[in-house]
């Protein structure tokens, strides 16, 4: 099978061959959009065979994938059963997202603190382009900006310790917090309270970014708990 050519994401209307550039990476974004967009739900078994047919690899570089997805909490390695897309309990997500609130709390305070007026502006840049994308309607490049913004916040916090284990939680969390979107008055209010959020760290004003980051993800758990 030749895999040398460029890997491209699947087409608007659904699942279809890819071909590759930097096989490994692209194969694993390309399998996470597919479980963050509910193409493959939790519970699913991922049979390397079909799912190599169908996204045009072999066994083995789609096996690795699989294999990094597990490291990143997405899928579950099942005795007998294979790879499995990991199915959360609603107390599984209520967890996470208390601690991942906790922990953007935090971040807020020490961003507005310590960031530069570089990695605010990068921030602001990314919230406009998330922005954009919600006018367009473009649902998972949203969701992707989205969650760069979060990350970023976490970085600009300067604590190495807390954004890594804020990583940890933000990829296991992918799916339900893409579904936490789902409808025009969850996605507006979402983006309603970013809207809170970039103010809050331009203003550098340590308590209202961290009192609007931990509403944003008491929230989240109350637009997402009916679909857990």
């Amino acid at each position: 099978m030749n895999e040398i050519t460029s890997l491209e994401r699947r087409p608007e209307g659904g699942p279809g061959p890819i071909r590759r550039t930097a096989l490994h990476d692209t194969l694993v974004t390309h399998l996470r959009d597919m479980i963050i967009e509910g193409d493959l739900p939790p519970g699913t078994r991922l049979h390397e065979g079909q799912l190599g047919e169908q996204l045009g690899v072999s066994r083995t570089p789609l096996r690795e994938a699989i294999k990094y997805l597990a490291s990143e909490g997405l899928v579950e390695l099942v005795p007998s059963r294979g790879a499995v897309v990991k199915r959360f309990s609603a107390k599984d997500v209520q967890d996470m997202l208390t601690v991942l609130r906790s922990l953007e709390e935090l971040a807020g305070r020490l961003a507005c603190e310590t960031a530069s007026d570089a990695g605010v502006a990068e921030v602001r840049a990314l919230h406009d382009e998330m922005v954009s994308r919600y006018k367009a309607g473009d649902r998972l490049q949203y969701y992707k900006l989205n969650q760069q913004i979060h990350t970023a916040i976490a970085q600009l916090s300067g604590n190495a310790a807390l954004a890594d284990m804020h990583g940890i939680l933000q990829t296991r969390l992918k799916r339900i917090r893409f579904i936490g979107h789902e409808g025009p008055e969850k996605w507006a209010a979402a983006v309603a309270e970013h809207e809170e959020m970039i103010a809050a760290l331009e203003a550098r004003d340590q308590a209202r970014l961290s009192e609007v980051l931990g509403r944003h993800l008491r929230k989240a758990w109350e637009r997402v708990r009916d679909s857990v």
